[in-house]
């Protein structure tokens, strides 16, 4: 127990009350006098949880709020937060001038963990340690209360909390829980009311992009007293953060803001002693499975408990929820010779073991169809054919795919039957057809039945640029826009004008599905947010050019349904797009297709 102090800042409320009605200034002066007298009988009850920081659940890339991280099943955080507030508890005179510091400095190592059930549930402890605390020598002749120094604990925050609506990363996601603090603290240095506490509260969080936010508000439950004039008891809390995502959001950088006020105080709601209010800026950086944080603010009151200036520091493990690696199956040994497959020449046929790589494993030769090659090296060892360089063919007879009368090696179309040619590039193909008319022979055509336009990409040479395949509206080139944003470029707009001019040509088509898809670099949040606006703008744009706009609908996937390797460039190109999905014609009620469902893949 440390040495008698004044009383706090509200020991001269009593007067500054009297002031406010006319003729009872005499009467402040009694009011004084009978306060500090009142000092000594209150020393035994007066003290009382003040510190009126509270940290997020451990697992919560803020200091006061909470991000509301429910992921996994059996899955924990733990770390440790610590917090130095400056002159916390101040006693002032009429004029508002400071007089003395009651508390001058306090240090505290919030120690505390969390673990999450079903992706929903997090229940969690917190346990405030009080590592230093100091006071500062009372004024003479001002009124002393007893403030116990240096190290000690405060009250036990024990927490449940339940996400009701939405995901972590979502836009907007929302939970209810309760906080309830035991009796562990001591009144004598201010770290416990010595009464059980209750805080029921709803949170809120989301992000947009790089930017987050998180919000929270609730009823700090709490036994009626007093302290030095100034009521103590249940209290409304609230709190707002909002930040930036940076270096590749690994880094969370934003302000935060907490503050409360008596439910029922003969002020009222907002009295300026009675509201704590507090701002900080901090940041936070995640490495793996660690993560770190710094922070530093004012308190924007004079409210019990709001210090002049709070610093504080951060360091937590949260369990990374992330796909586990998949350790690779053991190499595989189909025939069970001993020889692993990768490294046997037959891997479907038992065999020693053999110097010649080409011979290691496989059975002792043989001529199964008796054609003079062993069967070790006849690729077709249960027909007889003649030797080829070539050890994919050799023991093979020739092959004539198209049974046209043409062996495969002088066939210039293996695969479609057709007559002998002195023109080595024409040999045992069919004569040159142009089934759909557009002038372009079937051979060069890449669309044989749909007419087209020329073009120097032997991939879409004789294609229409804008064609309905069944339930789809196929696009020949691609629909771009600026990097990482959802504006059209110049270049989309003919193929754009080409999508309007099928849909006014096929009337029946009463909804058109607009999907935007995107690769896998970035933030999913995000990607999916830019494939929402990108598959909008193209529907804004058709809309500005004459298509009714209840025609129309649009959705974005985000990475979710690639179509290639995002690890390739070419992959991640082809993976960026803009898909015309058809829900509904003039023969049909409106249905989910397959397509529109899980897309193109």
């Amino acid at each position: 127990m440390g040495h008698s102090k004044p009383m706090n800042v509200l020991y001269s409320r009593a007067a500054r009350r009297a002031e406010r009605a006319p003729g009872l200034r005499a009467a402040s002066c009694v009011a004084v006098l009978w306060v500090s007298a009142l000092g000594t009988s209150a020393r035994a009850q007066e003290g009382f949880a003040l510190n009126r920081f509270e940290p997020a659940e451990r697992g919560s890339e803020w200091f006061a709020l909470d991000s509301l991280d429910l992921r996994g099943h059996g899955r924990w955080a733990a770390g440790v937060v610590g917090d130095w507030s400056h002159r916390p508890l101040v006693l002032y005179d009429e004029a508002g001038d400071k007089v003395q510091a009651l508390l001058d400095d306090q240090v505290y190592a919030y120690v505390g963990g969390s673990v999450v059930w079903w992706d929903r549930l997090r229940l969690s402890a917190s346990f405030p340690v009080v590592l230093a605390s100091t006071t500062e020598a009372a004024s003479e002749g001002a009124p002393t209360l007893p403030v116990a120094s240096g190290a000690n604990v405060g009250d036990l925050r024990l927490g449940a909390d339940v996400r009701l609506v939405g995901e972590h990363g979502d836009i907007f996601s929302l939970a209810l829980g309760t906080h309830v603090h035991a009796p562990t603290g001591s009144r004598e240095a201010y770290t416990g009311d010595g009464k059980w506490r209750l805080k029921p509260h709803v949170l809120a969080a989301g992000t947009l992009g790089k930017f987050e936010y998180a919000a929270s508000t609730g009823v700090d439950v709490r036994g009626t007293s007093s302290f030095a004039g100034q009521e103590l008891g249940s209290q409304w809390v609230f709190a707002a953060s909002g930040g930036v995502r940076v270096l590749d959001g690994n880094l969370l950088v934003g302000p935060e803001l907490w503050g409360a006020t008596l439910v029922s105080s003969s002020f009222g709601a907002f009295d300026k002693e009675g509201t704590p209010v507090e701002a900080l800026l901090g940041a936070h950086y995640g490495f793996k499975e660690l993560n770190f944080g710094l922070g530093v603010g004012p308190g924007l009151s004079r409210g019990l408990g709001a210090p002049m200036l709070r610093a504080l520091a951060s360091l937590q493990w949260i369990q990374d929820v992330s796909e586990p690696v998949v350790e690779p199956p053991p190499p595989l040994d189909r025939d069970g010779d001993g020889i692993v497959d990768t490294e046997d020449a037959c891997p479907a046929a038992a065999g020693p073991a053999n110097a010649d790589a080409l011979k290691h494993g496989c059975p002792l030769p043989t001529d199964g169809d008796a054609d003079g090659i062993l069967d070790l090296d006849d690729a077709c060892p249960a027909e007889a054919g003649e030797a080829t360089a070539d050890r994919k063919t050799n023991g093979c007879p020739p092959p004539d795919t198209d049974a046209d009368g043409i062996l495969d090696r002088d066939d210039a179309c293996i695969s479609e039957p057709g007559v002998k040619s002195d023109d080595a590039a024409r040999n045992g193909c069919p004569l040159p057809t142009d089934r759909d008319g557009d002038k372009i022979n079937d051979e060069q055509d890449a669309c044989p039945e749909q007419a087209g336009e020329p073009d120097a990409d032997p991939a879409k040479n004789g294609c229409p640029r804008v064609s309905l395949q069944g339930d789809r509206v196929q696009v020949l080139d691609r629909i771009e826009f600026e990097n990482g944003k959802a504006t059209l470029t110049p270049a989309s707009e003919p193929i754009l004008a080409a999508v309007a001019k099928l849909l006014v040509d096929h009337p029946e088509i009463r909804k058109l599905d607009v999907q935007g898809h995107t690769d896998s670099r970035g933030q999913h949040a995000r990607n999916v947010d830019l494939s929402r606006r990108r598959a909008a703008a193209v529907v804004r744009w058709l809309g500005e050019h004459g298509i009714e706009t209840e025609r129309l609908s649009s959705q974005g996937f985000g990475p979710d349904r690639p179509l290639d390797d995002n690890e390739t460039d070419a992959g991640r190109q082809r993976n960026r797009r803009v898909e015309f999905h058809v829900v509904e014609t003039a023969s049909d009620t409106p249905s989910s297709t397959s397509a529109t469902k899980e897309g193109s893949r």
